[in-house]
């Protein structure tokens, strides 16, 4: 699951304009994806040394929660950002345009999410940094309050329906399909 092995649908990769296949599709997936665990761990860590080692936030420039929230939000910003100009330029065909506004409205959210994260980290000892933190905090409030509605949800939902496959295949004696490497 976490190579995503299943997200070129079984074929050679996605089209992204008439019938030439590419990868940019699933890197950018990628880049979006671990960007962010890679925040999501970042939070983690920094609630673990906030509440048990009582170290409060801000934490250094080279500490783990920083670096990983950084990392995070370069991976994020590059895979939404990414994601944005395939649906602009890429092949209008496999998605129904009703779908264009959400997709893109989620995409955005996650894309401010990871700038405003990011522009935090760059102005943390500006006299803004209790702006951008508002601000920053509820960019995040709005991605989860609207997470059940929109995309991400699927990952949940996709990764039960590899786990129910894998099982069912391991009982049925059946050895799941995994897709090439990219």
């Amino acid at each position: 699951m976490l190579a995503l092995t299943h997200l070129g649908g079984g074929g050679h990769s996605c089209n992204d304009r008439g019938e030439a296949f590419s990868k940019a599709r699933r890197r950018f997936h990628h880049a979006m994806f671990y960007g962010f665990l890679l925040c999501f761990a970042s939070t983690c860590v920094a609630a673990f040394y906030d509440h048990f080692l009582h170290r409060p936030a801000p934490y250094p420039p080279l500490s783990p929660p920083v670096l990983l929230g950084f990392l995070g939000g370069v991976g994020m910003v590059v895979g939404t950002g990414g994601l944005m100009w395939l649906k602009v330029t890429g092949d209008p065909e496999p998605a129904p345009p009703s779908l264009l506004g959400p997709d893109f409205a989620m995409l955005l959210l996650l894309g401010l999410t990871a700038g405003t994260g990011l522009l935090l980290l760059a102005f943390r000892a500006a006299a803004a940094m209790g702006t951008l933190l508002a601000l920053h905090l509820g960019v995040v409030l709005a991605l989860f309050l609207t997470l059940p509605y929109g995309r991400l949800v699927h990952g949940i939902y996709r990764s039960a329906a590899l786990l129910r496959h894998a099982l069912e295949s391991r009982r049925d004696g059946v050895k799941p399909r995994t897709a090439a490497a990219p």
